[in-house]
């Protein structure tokens, strides 16, 4: 095995490379091509997006598989920064970083110097050399934070939304929509100018196929596109809505159906944007309206704690004592939600073959009952649950007795909208 130290390299054999980081770190990853950028921010692998193509964090472990990374790929760079927010590099014992080949056997380790005031550390680069790949050993510290460096790598960081004024609304639409939340005791909504572009995009697309459609024939989801557009949610609704003329025409038309009343009155959404696209002879009118609530941690938390606590009410009206949270099975629930986003894939097994029990142990949840309950498309916590109850086989994970712990994870962007993950174990 190699001891690298700063500058060194090792040549990377054929196939997947794992890449460990033990300790109080958070490791990160950044898909960069020749010009040292990514394509999209997508490209930066992190804990909270787990998984891009070719690449996978998991814990404290980073797997790539150069042939699979996106095309353009030709860099890895791994990064790590502390686990804990408001501690410091140079209060951590150095990281080290354990690299092996996919079946585990080892092929390098490598530690930096302990770092100062450095808030990130860039710890190595897996990067193409010919028709092959090595790894290179860095240990460059950077002091402007884990944004400031995904900023330098071309990650868009938005470290707030867009304000409204910035949106333009010739038309009145923010006016009547608040007109017709305020009589039935919603607050207002604020314009969003990414969730405007991405329906700008969807009602486009839906005009020139002249039909709506939550997947255009482009093959990309109303949903995907408001990711797409850099706008990461916690919960998202949309009317696709062909004939009306004017936004009072839209409101219209929305409060007398149910469904579209319920979504257009909806109190938890903060945000919406909007777009209507004219199509065909006769000038049919093809409308993209989407209403969001934005991803934050607070957010997050609470509506997994949410499906929790639904769950454990469901236990104990069964006579059955509450499931504790266990954040192991939390970050495997979490990292198998992003997961299907971002592989677009909607099963128990993963397209390389991992099922719950796996995905649980290498979390490391050491528990020796593994169950899974799995949905996509419901917007609160109160409709996955409900749902996974009037489904007799979730039902039964929900109430089995041999359970006495549960993770929950979720992640929006998909092609159904929210995808959602509740990790058992007894």
């Amino acid at each position: 095995m190699n001891e690298l130290v700063p500058g060194g390299n090792v040549p990377l054999p054929d196939g997947p490379v794992r890449v460990r980081v033990p300790g109080a770190f958070d490791v990160s990853a950044l898909v960069t091509g020749e010009d040292g950028k990514v394509s999209g921010d997508g490209d930066f692998v992190f804990y909270n997006q787990p998984d891009a193509p070719g690449a996978r964090l998991r814990g404290d472990t980073l797997t790539v598989d150069p042939p699979r990374l996106r095309p353009g790929a030709a860099r890895v760079t791994v990064v790590v920064s502390p686990a804990e927010p408001d501690a410091g590099l140079g209060e951590l014992p150095a990281p080290l970083l354990e690299v092996a080949d996919g079946s585990g056997r080892p092929l390098a380790r490598f530690t930096p110097r302990r770092p100062g005031r450095e808030t990130v550390l860039l710890l190595a680069e897996l990067y193409r050399r010919g028709t092959g790949w090595k790894l290179r050993a860095l240990g460059q510290g950077y002091a402007d934070g884990l944004a400031g460096l995904a900023r330098d790598f071309g990650v868009e960081v938005v470290d707030e939304a867009p304000a409204a004024d910035q949106v333009p609304d010739p038309d009145g639409f923010l006016t009547a929509v608040g007109s017709a939340r305020a009589k039935a005791g919603a607050p207002p909504v604020a314009a969003d100018a990414r969730l405007v572009s991405a329906a700008r995009a969807h009602a486009a697309a839906m005009a020139e196929a002249g039909a709506l459609s939550v997947e255009t024939r482009d093959g990309v989801s109303v949903h995907q596109r408001v990711v797409r557009a850099g706008y990461a949610y916690l919960t998202v609704g949309e009317h696709l809505v062909s004939g009306p003329r004017t936004p009072a025409e839209f409101v219209g038309y929305c409060l007398h159906a149910d469904g579209t009343r319920r979504t257009l009155l909806e109190a938890a959404f903060t945000q919406v944007g909007w777009a209507r696209v004219t199509a065909g002879p006769g000038g049919d009118a093809y409308w993209t309206v989407l209403w969001a609530v934005p991803l934050t941690p607070e957010g997050l938390a609470g509506t997994t704690a949410e499906v929790g606590e639904l769950t454990n009410r469901a236990r104990r009206r069964a006579g059955l004592p509450p499931l504790a949270p266990d954040p192991r099975l939390a970050a495997a629930a979490q990292a198998h939600s992003a997961d299907m986003v971002a592989r677009d894939f909607y099963a128990h097994t993963d397209p390389d073959g991992g099922r719950p029990w796996d995905r649980a142990a290498a979390a490391g949840a050491a528990r020796r009952t593994i169950g899974e309950n799995i949905a996509c498309g419901q917007r609160s916590a109160a409709d996955v649950v409900e749902g996974w109850l009037n489904s007799p086989g979730h039902r039964a994970n929900i109430l089995g007795r041999d359970f006495t712990h549960l993770g929950v994870g979720l992640a929006g962007g998909g092609r159904a909208g929210t995808y959602w993950t509740q990790l058992f174990g007894g």
